[in-house]
């Protein structure tokens, strides 16, 4: 994921996402067909839908940490058979951004580094517009 091209909506000057189970899910597509599909169910009418080309790792080293939520990445999340999710946890975010970074013990508690489930400020990426990403 992190060396694959995605292609993310974007949605007025920031990035298409939605939130569930406290985590705000940034959408993002691998091909402009499985774009194409999420974009008849949630895109703008009749309109094209504008969206900006990043790389994986450029989300979840850069977007994602800037966001002061937990985040992840939903993938091709139209496609019934093919979707992916990539959790804001260690391995995939980097650690400040990952909701299990104060696990101490496998077999113990995890310790969120930021509350999951509140309604935090809007990050920065909220009022940037997605080409400035």
């Amino acid at each position: 994921m992190r060396r694959t091209v995605l292609l993310v909506p974007s949605a007025g000057a920031g990035l298409w996402s939605a939130r569930s189970g406290g985590v705000r899910w940034i959408c993002a597509f691998t091909d402009e067909t499985a774009l194409a599909r999420f974009a008849v169910h949630h895109g703008p009418g009749d309109r094209p839908m504008d969206y900006v080309a990043l790389l994986g790792a450029r989300i979840v080293d850069e977007i994602v940490p800037a966001l002061d939520e937990p985040a992840g990445i939903a993938v091709d999340i139209a496609d019934t058979d093919g979707a992916m999710f990539f959790p804001p946890v260690n391995g995939i975010v980097p650690p400040g951004a990952a909701v299990d970074a104060g696990l101490t013990d496998p077999t113990g508690p995890v310790g969120p580094t930021r509350p999951v489930g509140s309604s935090p400020p809007a990050g920065p990426a909220e009022g940037r517009s997605g080409r400035e990403w």
